[in-house]
């Protein structure tokens, strides 16, 4: 496994912690659709939450919308849409971003909530 993936595991575990202490309950991770993977899937307070995580060290910045475009996000919605239906949800749903940064040996994490309506 390459570092960036290893890297990206660490933040997706990271989002996680950061999420179960924030009171969300973990419903599945990596969930796999056709050509589309969400992140994770958790539920807090009757709401389906879509979480996609982005993972950067504080040498690589860039905007969040440049890294989920509209062509991401697309296939988030379909993948979450499935979701709903195969577990039979009828469920508010909410679509996220969870970013991670890694400044030097410490990580910082910001969740962004309703994400895709800032694009």
């Amino acid at each position: 496994m390459g570092k960036h993936n290893e890297f990206g595991k660490l933040g997706e575990q990271k989002a996680l912690d950061f999420l179960v202490k924030s009171g969300y309950s973990i419903q599945c991770t990596n969930y796999r659709y056709q050509k589309a993977e969400v992140d994770i899937i958790a539920k807090k307070d009757d709401i389906l939450c879509v979480i996609e995580v982005k993972s950067r060290t504080g040498s690589f910045l860039e905007d969040v919308s440049e890294a989920i475009n509209q062509k991401k996000i697309k296939l988030i919605v379909m993948a979450a849409d499935q979701y709903v239906q195969e577990n039979n949800l009828d469920v508010e749903v909410r679509f996220d971003i969870v970013l991670i940064l890694k400044k030097g040996t410490t990580f910082e994490v910001e969740h962004i909530e309703n994400a895709f309506y800032h694009f």
